[in-house]
């Protein structure tokens, strides 16, 4: 069987790669060509275009590079044309992969199953057209998302468990149960550029009062070399020295770690699994205005997947113009000691997190769903 996969991003080409491999295991003779990253290459397949050529986020940047975008669609467009794949499997990435739904539909050129559903449940709500009318079967990796899609909106989605859940897992198993050193703290500032230079920046200020009483490290974003870090961190006027730079090795940091600061995204559930104490950051420009037109916009109370899932405030969110150096210096000093109430309330959260998550599997369960109704 041949599959035609769209990921977007390090995230989606990791879950996609763990999709990929379940779908091997069940159908070994499966083929694959991709939008993705170097994780999905390893499981084989053809790469078409790596992920960092269309990873685009927010207005500015898209219209910057419209033309880039536009051109790889109608390059997407024509090469699932040409292979004719049994099926089109899309990982996240919405803006992009609902027009490749679209296309596929109106062609009728093979079914469409969507792993890791968009996030319309914060915003372009509107987009449950689109996925009514083009996609086969949704695949959800977040507990919450059921409710919202079935009770709100009588579309049936499966929920298939958090490949998060199986990549914490399978860490764990083979280099043990993480024990914090008591002297690290992670930064993990994002994926993007942008994203990095605001939140590493402002990171780095709070930080400093600790940097020669703990390891300050910092997991870098896959493709994003290391001059540009050091470039943020001597803006920040943080020597050089006093910060390590880690690649590939995220997991290692957090199995260590006695606190971090993170950006919102996956990395905030990765947090909460390997149990470390968090404070979930992302800065914005022009705060001031965000902040009072958000509750507008995006229709949850969170940002962070911790607090989704747990549908309270297990850890605590700077956002916009609340993402400041005094406050992030604020909880960090909380949570750096080990017997504050604060640190300990996280840690009982994180359990109610990963109950509410449920067992490791969910590549499997997708792969297993697909084949089935591919008829496999």
């Amino acid at each position: 069987m041949k599959f035609f996969i769209i990921a977007g991003e390090a995230s989606g080409d990791l879950h996609a790669a763990h999709l990929m491999r379940a779908i091997k295991q069940q159908s070994p003779g499966a083929e694959f060509r991709y939008y993705g990253g170097e994780q999905m290459q390893a499981e084989g397949g053809t790469l078409l275009c790596h992920y960092r050529q269309l990873a685009y986020m927010g207005f500015v940047q898209v219209a910057l590079h419209l033309r880039t975008i536009l051109r790889g669609m109608a390059r997407c467009k024509r090469e699932i044309e040409a292979w004719q794949p049994d099926a089109l499997i899309l990982v996240d990435y919405p803006g992009f992969n609902l027009k490749m739904a679209r296309y596929v539909k109106q062609r009728a050129i093979c079914p469409v199953f969507y792993y890791i559903s968009p996030k319309i449940w914060a915003w372009k709500e509107h987009r449950i057209n689109a996925i009514r009318r083009d996609v086969d079967r949704l695949f959800s990796i977040l507990p919450f998302e059921v409710d919202f899609f079935e009770r709100k909106h009588h579309y049936p989605i499966s929920y298939v468990g958090n490949p998060t859940v199986d990549e914490v897992s399978a860490y764990c198993h083979t280099h043990g149960t993480p024990v914090p050193d008591g002297r690290t703290i992670a930064l993990l500032p994002g994926s993007r550029r942008q994203e990095i230079t605001d939140n590493l920046s402002r990171m780095l200020c709070a930080v400093r009062p600790w940097a020669s009483s703990h390891h300050i490290v910092v997991a870098m974003a896959p493709g994003v070399e290391p001059a540009f870090y050091q470039g943020i961190m001597h803006a920040a006027d943080i020597a050089p020295d006093s910060v390590q730079l880690v690649s590939g090795r995220t997991y290692e940091l957090l199995s260590h770690a006695q606190v971090a600061l993170v950006t919102s995204g996956t990395a905030t559930l990765e947090t909460a699994l390997f149990r470390v104490p968090q404070v979930v950051c992302y800065y914005m420009r022009c705060g001031w205005f965000i902040s009072r037109v958000r509750p507008y916009f995006l229709k949850v109370p969170y940002i962070s997947l911790v607090n989704l899932i747990a549908g309270r405030e297990v850890v605590p969110e700077l956002v916009a113009d609340g993402m400041n150096v005094t406050a992030l210096r604020a909880h960090l000093t909380q949570l750096l000691d080990d017997k504050s109430p604060v640190r300990q309330a996280q840690l009982q959260g994180y359990a109610d997190v990963a109950k509410r998550l449920g067992q490791p599997g969910a590549p499997q369960r997708a792969a297993a769903e697909m084949l089935t109704r591919l008829g496999k």
